[in-house]
């Protein structure tokens, strides 16, 4: 009794397991499920598998179906069925006309999708009038004579895979070998063409990058290689799907490393140009622009990873546009900064090295980074002033100035003789016509005024050289030259004190300086400074 009442159970259970899957064209969901159901090695009925097919019959329907399985698999793409919608009036939103459509793959496949045709769904006219086009822009020209040219030997299972595809494998990799060997030079030599062909530069560094980006390059090219003829080796879908996966993610990071590298070569043409002209900023933009750009190239190819993934390329670029407006609202004083630093790349108020004058801090431009720029006031000391800050700033930039202006006063002694001063103001416009380091068309030696205890001689003199340690030095060089020449002349400088007169007591000689003003002697001095040295 209990054996035939195990007999009963186990027959009702294979007959629901029969009558599970069956022919159904209600909805999306069960079309694509009957297609691909019946066209399954324990579960063959490709009779069925051709009802799907819209508008064919008999064989023609049933090769129709084999090539739209062999498509998806040739192109190592699974089926999601929890993604496929069980609506029977589903209507696609997404596309421009308004219909009841699925599309499987809208990235991989678009012109293969499933349409409402009366009251049931299959697989539309256009995919199947297509069919052969599609399947030939899947699979190499060459895949039909391959599979005739196969010994029966060949077709043998190991591991449930034919003999042959490893063979075929083998032989795509040992390919793949002799044509790196043979492309990496061929690459390299082309790329080094275009680059001199957009400019016409030369040297270790370019050469060094662009050796560095040509094997990316030709990784990217067998890769290539490899998705054109993996379809034809007719891989079970499994393999194909993490076959495709891997080359797909690893595609994405060559890209990603051959953008890395493009930037560093244009980083490195553009610092040839920099170094060519005289504005120094140009040189700061270099860093600016390369950690700019590569940090663009990692984000793009992060989202693109991220699409490979399985990820919802319309949920990446929403994420991205959400997540970037939340990190600008997050951060609006580090976006703020970021264009003060666009403003000041593009107005270019001072360059690397001027001294400029804004607000109260006084300095040298040492550095102009993403956020800040860096000022070294005279101290050493260092001030971060905000890029936002500095471009709303009024800026005194004493480093475009064509000469750097000194102006001081010499005080000589109140008893020196009119005919000294007019000698000694005459030698020392003279110093200053000889001295390489000032102008010699525009200065003011002068005699100006009577100061508290002095006759003041303005010195009013333009130095070449803006750099400021230069410019202490040529003070230097001038002030000794016109103690020398005041030393020579018998010329004094005063300073704060009292005179008390005694000339007048018994016995006391006059304190008043004995200056000799000899006209030939004064002559002479003159001469011997305009003599060349």
């Amino acid at each position: 009794m209990k054996k035939l009442i195990l007999f009963f159970i186990l027959f009702t259970a294979s007959l629901n397991a029969q009558d599970k899957i069956k022919v159904n064209l209600n909805n999306p969901n069960s079309t694509v499920l009957t297609h691909w159901y019946f066209l399954q090695q324990d579960s063959y009925e490709p009779t069925k598998a051709a009802a799907t097919i819209y508008g064919y019959e008999g064989e023609e329907a049933v090769e129709i179906a084999l090539k739209l399985k062999q498509i998806f698999e040739g192109k190592g793409l699974k089926i999601d069925f929890n993604k496929i919608p069980a609506d029977s009036v589903y209507t696609d939103s997404t596309r421009i006309l308004d219909k009841h459509r699925f599309v499987l793959f809208p990235l991989q496949l678009p012109t293969i999708y499933v349409e409402k045709i009366g009251s049931n769904w299959y697989f539309s006219p256009e995919t199947t009038n297509q069919i052969n086009e599609i399947w030939a822009d899947v699979f190499p020209w060459y895949t039909e004579k391959l599979l005739q040219m196969i010994p029966d030997v060949g077709h043998k299972s190991v591991f449930n895979i034919e003999i042959w595809k490893y063979l075929g494998f083998a032989l795509l990799l040992i390919c793949c070998a002799l044509l790196f060997y043979v492309l990496q030079r061929l690459v390299y030599f082309l790329l080094r063409k275009v680059q001199y062909w957009i400019v016409h530069y030369k040297n270790d560094l370019l050469n060094i990058a662009l050796k560095k980006l040509a094997r990316p390059v030709v990784f990217l090219i067998l890769m290539g290689f490899v998705k054109v003829v993996l379809p034809s080796l007719f891989l079970p879908l499994d393999v194909n799907n993490i076959l495709f996966l891997a080359i797909n993610i690893m595609q994405t990071v060559f890209w990603i490393y051959v953008f890395l590298k493009l930037v560093k070569v244009v980083m490195n043409i553009y610092s040839i140009y920099a170094e060519s002209t005289e504005s120094k900023l140009d040189d700061q933009l270099i860093p600016v622009l390369n950690n700019f750009l590569s940090g663009l190239v990692v984000f793009i190819g992060f989202l693109k990873l991220l699409t490979i993934l399985g990820v919802d390329p319309v949920t990446v670029v929403a994420g991205a546009s959400i997540g970037g407006l939340a990190v600008a609202l997050a951060s609006q004083d580090t976006v703020k900064n970021l264009i003060g630093t666009v403003m000041i790349f593009l107005d270019k108020p001072f360059h690397i090295g001027d001294w400029i004058e804004a607000g109260t801090v006084m300095g040298t431009v040492e550095k102009v980074g993403f956020r800040s720029t860096r000022v070294r006031a005279a101290d050493t000391s260092i001030f971060q002033i905000p890029n936002s800050a500095l471009a709303e700033m009024v800026v005194n930039n004493k480093g475009l100035r064509a000469y750097r202006r000194y102006t001081t006063n010499l005080g000589i002694r109140y008893d020196t003789p009119p005919d000294l001063i007019e000698a000694f103001v005459v030698g020392v416009r003279k110093v200053i016509e000889l001295d390489p380091g000032t102008r010699d068309d525009a200065f003011n030696v002068e005699f100006i005024g009577f100061g508290d205890s002095s006759l003041l001689i303005l010195l009013n003199v333009y130095f070449h050289n803006l750099d400021w340690n230069t410019e202490q030095a040529s003070k230097h060089k001038l002030h000794m030259a016109i103690l020398k020449l005041a030393a020579v002349m018998g010329v004094e400088f005063a300073f704060p004190s009292t005179t008390v007169m005694i000339e007048q007591f018994p016995e006391k000689k006059n304190a008043a300086v004995q200056y000799n003003v000899d006209d030939k002697r004064i002559k002479q001095i003159i001469d011997d400074i305009n003599k060349p040295s």
